[in-house]
């Protein structure tokens, strides 16, 4: 019902101009910078406007300060630095990585609490898959006969996950859309951001980091600044791979791509009495995406890390798949549990024009979010763990086709030392070096 006149995009480019000009929302063409983006967005912004921030290579703390400063609500759906930002060789490992660009915004947070409401990384995922982790904790509870009544706090939520003895968190992604015509030399294919995808494939694999975890990995390392939650690996995302499952592609490997859930998650679950840490699960992605995108980060990898010249995101071109999103919770009493959202293509498109299954999910997020922020607007910088779970699900559950759950006997250990003896550790199947791939 919103009046189109109140809508307003300002692009780097003039990709998308036909679906915008079929709905008549007027659009200006201006790429932000450091030295532009106040004198920009000034003018487009003042008290109660919604600034959403759907950019790569615009800085994600730059536009929660200038929000906040006009009155104006927030939603993005990923901390974004400046260009460059992710693959500065200035900068170890630790600071261009994901961990640390949470840290800068949780700062901004703290030095503006009780502002208007800023909603931090709130996509699919990370964003959605939050929801998702409580939903999952709380249908776990109900199957196994504990107390399932939805906790209020952040302790009653990170309770209930100890509780139920959950040990690992998957954002176990396989997506399996196809176009009609492959992939050629010199091409980066994806079903989602290209730019966005290379930017956080290029950046350091990061993972939260569990409690019950016994040994660290050779490559990994901590962090000297911020919550703790968090470990990450001397080798980017995009050259990681991990074991993982689900029920409509069973195990497959995935690529543990930093994501921003994988450190807020793990983060909001802890539970530490004083200064003894007493329980957090480890958290990561594990993300397959679709065909033609694997050989192109293997194409990206074979370059060192330089981007293909071309670039082309599959859109109205597939010609079928599926985008199995979900999260899969591990250790509990019940092995292994998977839930998460089943989108195909052909119901995407019936859904909202102009999409494909993996940008619809992410919509959906994104519209979630923002109904939960206009309805709580003095909310402060927040993430997505902080918000109502049941109220944005309830917006985005329309568009994300089947919502289901499945418990599973996988584990990484299955099947494994058949051909080749394999360093694994028997004794508990969920430790982090039985799901890596070496």
């Amino acid at each position: 019902d919103m009046p189109r006149e109140h809508i307003a995009i300002l692009t780097a480019d003039d990709r998308g101009a036909d679906v915008a000009d079929e709905y008549g929302v007027s659009r200006l063409v201006a790429p932000l910078t450091r030295a532009n983006f106040r004198d920009l967005l000034t003018p487009l912004l003042g008290e109660g406007d919604f600034l959403l921030n759907l950019s790569v290579d615009v800085s994600s703390v730059a536009l929660i300060a200038l929000a906040q400063e006009l009155g104006a609500l927030y939603l993005d759906t990923c901390i974004e630095p400046w260009a460059g930002g992710y693959t500065d060789p200035t900068l170890t490992p630790s600071q261009r990585s994901n961990y640390a660009l949470r840290e800068s915004a949780l700062d901004l947070a703290r030095a503006l609490p009780n502002g208007p409401t800023a909603v931090l990384t709130h996509g699919a995922n990370p964003g959605l898959v939050s929801h998702f982790m409580k939903e999952a904790l709380l249908n776990i509870a109900h199957d196994t006969g504990q107390d399932d009544t939805v906790p209020t706090t952040r302790e009653g939520w990170a309770a209930l996950a100890h509780g139920l003895g959950v040990k690992v968190v998957h954002i176990a992604e396989r997506d399996t859309q196809v176009a009609r015509f492959c992939k050629r030399p010199g091409e980066f294919v994806n079903t989602w951001s290209i730019d966005g995808f290379v930017g956080e494939g290029c950046q350091p694999a990061e993972l939260g980091w569990g409690t019950h975890e016994t040994g660290m990995p050779a490559d990994g390392r901590h962090h000297d600044f911020g919550c703790g939650a968090a470990i990450y690996l001397l080798r980017p995302g995009a050259a990681t791979r991990v074991r993982t499952w689900t029920p409509l592609e069973g195990p497959f490997h995935g690529f543990l791509i930093t994501h921003n859930e994988s450190i807020s998650i793990a983060d909001y679950y802890t539970i530490a009495d004083g200064g003894t840490l007493c329980y957090r699960p480890t958290v990561h992605y594990a993300y397959h995406p679709c065909d033609d995108a694997v050989l192109s980060l293997h194409e990206l990898a074979d370059k060192n890390w330089r981007p293909q010249s071309e670039k082309r995101l599959l859109m109205h071109e597939i010609a079928s798949g599926i985008d199995e999103l979900s999260v899969l919770l591990m250790g509990h009493v019940k092995g292994a549990y998977w839930y998460g959202s089943r989108l195909l293509i052909e119901e995407a498109r019936r859904l909202v024009p102009h999409n494909n299954a993996t940008s619809l999910q992410v919509a959906a997020a994104v519209l979630g979010g923002t109904v939960w922020a206009i309805e709580n607007p003095r909310a402060g910088i927040v993430e997505a763990d902080h918000l109502d779970h049941a109220r944005v699900l309830a917006v985005a559950r329309p568009y994300l086709g089947e919502i289901a759950g499945a418990y599973t006997d996988w584990t990484p250990l299955g099947g494994r030392g058949t051909l080749f003896s394999e360093d694994v550790d028997a004794t508990c199947p969920w430790q982090f070096k039985n799901f890596r791939v070496l």
